[in-house]
């Protein structure tokens, strides 16, 4: 994947390089637009599946990927690669910058006391650093962390979020569970932790079981209603609230 060549390290042992093409993207740096459209370009081809289907997971890891570009203030943009495995028909992506991290962002508009309280609320459909209205903006709709861990969640497969001092893992549903999207990331089956040696940006990892997605048209639209419930019942509590004159 290119690890010691990115972080610039000697590396003197020998090893087969293997061509990517079709089977993977070694990590790769993401500090523009341009380049983050040449790595979706390379990653379309390792999902196999229908070409809408392919847009659309294409579009949520745009989605992680510029929010990078366009808030962490990361010096160094994203970092971004992808694998496929053919035991298992999946894809795995992995996104990681080390730009100010999700408390400092999501702060600018949200409270959030803690890194993990800063990690909730990001996974949350909605929620965006850039402005304090529920649903974001047209721009940034707070919604591309809460589409991919609902994917993982459906699929039963592995999502992971570290930023700060905390880490939010995802875990398998058992099989045979009835599959079930929740706005709140912490009523998904999931382990949570703190006060874990700080990480200063955001690193995001995920599966994606491909053959588990033939019905991607149903699982966007549960996406959806849920996105818009969660929206809607925040927008209902905030009009709830007593006014003092």
């Amino acid at each position: 994947m290119g690890l010691f060549r990115t972080l610039k390290i000697p590396f003197d042992t020998p090893f087969v390089e293997h061509e990517p093409a079709g089977r993977f993207i070694p990590i790769t740096q993401i500090r523009n637009s341009d380049e983050l459209s040449s790595f979706i370009t390379d990653m379309v081809p390792l999902l196999h599946l229908e070409p809408e289907q392919a847009r659309t997971i294409g579009y949520i890891v745009s989605e992680l990927a510029r929010n990078v570009i366009e808030h962490a203030e990361s010096e160094h943009g994203a970092f971004l690669c992808a694998q496929y495995y053919k035991k298992s028909n999946s894809i795995r992506i992995g996104i990681a910058d080390t730009g100010v991290g999700i408390k400092a962002t999501i702060t600018r508009s949200h409270p959030a006391r803690t890194d993990l309280e800063a990690i909730r609320l990001a996974l949350r459909p909605g929620i965006t650093g850039t402005t304090s209205r529920e649903g974001g903006t047209e721009q940034n709709a707070g919604a591309g962390l809460f589409f991919i861990k609902s994917i993982a969640s459906i699929n039963r497969d592995f999502f992971v979020i570290y930023s700060g001092g905390a880490l939010y893992k995802l875990l398998k549903k058992p099989a045979g569970s009835s599959p079930r999207l929740h706005a709140d990331p912490f009523l998904d089956r999931h382990s949570r932790e703190e006060d874990l040696p700080a990480w200063r940006g955001t690193v995001v990892g995920a599966d994606i079981t491909l053959d588990r997605t033939a019905e991607f048209s149903a699982l966007l639209d549960a996406i959806a209603s849920t996105y818009k419930a969660a929206v809607r019942e925040r927008v209902k509590a905030r009009h709830k609230r007593p006014r003092f004159i």
